[in-house]
């Protein structure tokens, strides 16, 4: 038995027993690629952080993570016992003890102030997804943090506002770390989007972290990866277990996030509701497009608006997976008079990447290369002037093992980009992979162009397939911009 499950089982034990003792809380043309995910796998009041929604006969009101600033915040990695909802408590690796992590929430122009204090028997780092991070701070591998070692990761906030996260990014460890617990959202605000006049804060503001988890006999949060990838046969929402959540009679605003090791969501409403698509990884589109489908592989964002005025109270909309058939969260529209909300038509301009410099083609490989590669900590594959745009073209063999092969996510540290053109598999380029992104979803057979360009800062970043068991077994490349 490892020291980190020891630790997890004490935890547990003996938060029970304090417990016990203080009581002597679409697009269309997808699915045919959640199939090849494995369609088969197991399947208002003033409100604080915590439980949002109250008085159901069923379901778990859905757990709100904290919220805090990162100007001056430390970050506790370690074993903890949670509860999933019901008092059903989990062992789990957890920041700060909460699962997930506390959601941060900055403006344009701030200075980031957080301490890793690692208290697991691991190495660890922090990686911020989608934050634009001088290399020091980016969380890489090479810069692992020793258990019981600690570091500060300081850098000023230079990008648009958007929905980004963090996790830990040690090489070969990654996909334990975050399915045992361990992530969290990072929300910029500036003030492009404040004129918008956007559901702001609880309760019409609400993070969705969604994944997939397997639980053992004694319900502990198990981490069994099989064919080459992790995925469970239960969905979680922000660590709640059939989450509900009470709605007034308003428009809600869900800043979503796919936090899953390698499952894909395709999402969808019940009751003819549809989804509002305003935003994505880098933040605003330029348009709203209406949506009855989206889909969200691990690694992306989407930045919803669901409109419940129309839902007689008294009645349920469910978010639904499509090819697990699941209920993702059950949506309870409450007894209220209308509150008024408008849903903007245009939100931003976006300027064109245009007139590449270089093309870069990068071969996905099975479950473990590109460009026939495997990931090597210490060796650059290849450099980037700064400043310069480029094609780079993603493409995978279309070799699909059972469960373990495409699609690949396919995410860039230290810039954005632009997605141009798919051609092959689905053929086209969805809705949600408009205007700025991180990470994009590479099908089997596909190839996918994208214009990208390194204006911020200099040093080595990676680029890799986020189905964590992948970047695990060696699906990584590092590249310096120079």
């Amino acid at each position: 038995m490892s020291d980190d499950r020891r630790i997890e089982q004490m935890s547990r034990r003996r938060f029970v027993h304090l417990t016990a003792a203080s009581a002597a809380v679409v697009a269309t043309g997808s699915l045919s690629l959640l199939e090849a995910c494995d369609r088969n796998a197991p399947a208002g009041p003033d409100i604080s952080p915590g439980l949002l929604g109250s008085g159901a006969v069923t379901g778990n009101p859905l757990r709100i993570p904290q919220t805090l600033s990162p100007l001056n915040a430390t970050l506790v990695p370690a074993p903890a016992t949670v509860d999933l909802g019901g008092g059903r408590y989990s062992s789990a690796r957890a920041y700060n003890g909460a699962f997930p992590g506390p959601t941060f929430r900055a403006s344009v122009g701030d200075t980031v102030n957080v301490g890793l204090s690692n208290g697991l028997t691991q190495p660890t780092t922090i990686h911020w997804h989608g934050m634009m991070v001088p290399t020091a701070e980016d969380g890489h591998p090479r810069d692992a943090v020793a258990p019981g070692g600690s570091y500060q990761y300081q850098y000023t906030i230079a990008q648009r506002a958007c929905l980004n996260w963090y996790h830990p990014h040690p090489h070969m460890l990654t996909g334990e770390q975050v399915c045992l617990g361990l992530a969290g959202g990072f929300i910029i605000n500036d003030a492009e989007e404040a004129r918008l006049g956007l559901p702001s804060g609880l309760p019409f503001e609400v993070p969705l972290i969604v994944r997939d988890a397997i639980l053992d006999r004694a319900g502990n949060l198990q981490y069994t990866p099989m064919g080459g990838v992790f995925l469970g046969n239960l969905p979680l929402v922000n660590g709640t277990r059939d989450p509900f959540l009470a709605v007034d009679h308003a428009v809600y605003r869900f800043r979503l996030l796919n936090g899953a090791n390698a499952r894909v969501f395709g999402l969808t409403l019940s009751n003819g509701v549809v989804f509002n698509l305003i935003g994505n990884d880098g933040g605003l589109l330029d348009v709203t497009r209406q949506l009855t489908q989206v889909d969200i592989a691990p690694g992306e964002r989407l930045d919803l608006l669901v409109d419940f005025r129309g839902i007689p109270a008294g009645q349920k909309v469910v978010l639904r997976d499509v090819s697990t058939g699941w209920t993702i969260l059950e949506f309870r529209v409450t007894q209220s008079t209308p509150i008024a909300g408008t849903i903007p038509t245009s939100l931003s301009t976006i300027p064109g990447l245009a007139n590449p410099a270089a093309t870069r083609v990068f071969s996905f490989d099975g479950m473990n290369r590109i460009n026939g590669k495997v990931y090597d900590l210490n060796r650059i594959d290849f450099r980037v002037p700064f400043g310069q745009t480029e094609l780079w073209r993603f493409r995978t063999s279309g070799m699909m093992p059972m469960h373990g092969g495409a699609p690949h996510p396919v995410h860039v540290h230290g810039a954005s980009f632009q997605v141009q053109s798919r051609t092959g598999g689905r053929g086209q380029v969805f809705p949600w992979e408009r205007g700025w992104k991180d990470t994009v979803l590479l099908g089997g057979g596909e190839t996918i162009d994208v214009l990208v360009r390194f204006d911020r800062f200099r040093g080595i970043y990676l680029l890799h397939c986020h189905k964590l068991e992948h970047e695990d077994r060696g699906m990584m490349t590092n590249f310096e911009v120079v």
